[in-house]
């Protein structure tokens, strides 16, 4: 009885850790995501337990959550691998002088499944995507 108890334990703990989809993501400029400016470099998107999705930075390990405004079908023929996808917007900070682009994250795909939108850019806007690679959490 003992051994069918810890088999089952054992099986469920690998189904919950299965559950939760990461993707890896270089991206190359700095963004913005969560409500935060987040330097270039290297990302990894993780699904929570509660269904929400959490960036982490892996120069510092940082952990931003996001919040999760709806869920986006997957288009067919589905994309493959996981990307993230940027609101290229224009800014005059820090000052009145200068122009930048700055990159909000804006949807988030991870491998089979729905898109997540996480943040919406009225007016106009270019989108950028950056593809990930799908790994195991």
């Amino acid at each position: 009885m003992k051994r069918q108890a810890v088999a089952l334990v054992l099986i469920l703990a690998a189904g919950v850790a299965s559950a939760f989809a990461q993707a890896e993501f270089k991206v190359p400029f700095p963004i913005t995501a969560g409500g935060k400016k987040l330097a270039a470099g290297n990302y990894a998107v993780s699904t929570a337990a509660d269904g929400g999705l959490v960036l982490r930075q892996g120069s510092t390990g940082k952990e931003i959550p996001l919040t999760v405004l709806e869920r986006i079908a997957k288009p067919e023929p589905p994309v493959a691998g996981p990307r993230l996808v940027f609101d290229e917007v224009g800014d005059f900070a820090p000052s009145y002088t200068e122009y930048i682009t700055v990159y909000v994250l804006s949807e988030v795909w991870l491998s089979g499944e729905d898109g997540y939108r996480v943040h919406v850019t009225k007016g106009a806007h270019k989108t950028k995507e950056v593809k990930g690679e799908a790994t195991k959490k």
